[in-house]
């Protein structure tokens, strides 16, 4: 028997399309020209493959945009049952804008899916099941969710238009900035820039603990029903 092969044997042998190869080289497309970049054709060039091939896998590109939610919902790590509820909406808080920030694409898609996906249904169920366990009302749970997602996405929206990522930066920006600013006008304004020109008056991670200790220390105290439960005292009546 001959010790030749064919030229089709010799080639290495490509791995074969599915479902998930797509979503992870949509991913890869989105983390490097952003959400607008990922097209069918776009996603077919990256693996090599004829565009109409991918319409066996997925059914067209909010198909494609359902799995890349997903899959940055499987990157967020679920609550730990019995670490108590602060300790495990602390830690989902980080990872989730740990995600955002490998992923900023996702920041304004991650709740815009009418077809959510086994990842991201099970991380909500458990959240939920964390905050339940940790005495919350079903409709007190539905109200930190909102409160805290709130929080963590838009900080990162924050974060990610900001225009430095050093300290270096930061001081560049900020020194630009007083050159301009007439102290005299803007006198507050000017004494926090100057702070934050020295480089010690910034970092992104204090800025995300602060915010964050505030709303979980205050969730508590919050009524069942905040939207019609208020304070009545004459001090927050203004008498």
């Amino acid at each position: 028997m001959s010790g030749r092969t064919t030229g089709r044997r010799g080639k290495a042998e490509r791995a074969p399309l599915n479902r998930e190869r797509v979503v992870t080289a949509a991913i890869a497309l989105a983390d490097e020209k952003g959400e607008a970049g990922v097209t069918m054709r776009a996603v077919a060039a990256r693996l090599s493959v004829e565009a109409m091939s991918l319409y066996n896998h997925v059914t067209g590109r909010d198909d494609i945009l359902d799995g890349m939610v997903d899959a940055v919902f499987s990157e967020i790590e679920l609550p730990t049952s019995g670490s108590g509820w602060k300790t495990a909406m602390r830690d989902r808080a980080y990872s989730t804008r740990a995600a955002l920030l490998r992923h900023p694409w996702a920041v304004g898609l991650m709740d815009s899916r009418s077809q959510p996906g086994p990842a991201t249904l099970r991380h909500h169920d458990a959240v939920l099941g964390a905050l339940i366990e940790g005495g919350f009302s079903i409709g007190m749970a539905g109200h930190a969710i909102s409160l805290i997602d709130s929080y963590i996405y838009g900080f990162v929206l924050q974060e990610l238009s900001l225009p430095f990522t050093s300290d270096a930066e930061l001081a560049d920006v900020a020194g630009d900035i007083l050159r301009d600013l007439p102290a005299d006008m803007y006198p507050h304004l000017t004494a926090i820039i100057a702070e934050r020109a020295s480089g010690q008056g910034y970092d992104s991670a204090d800025e995300f603990e602060f915010g964050l200790a505030l709303i979980l220390g205050a969730l508590p105290l919050l009524p069942a029903n905040p939207s019609t439960e208020v304070n009545t005292t004459p001090e927050n009546r203004g008498v």
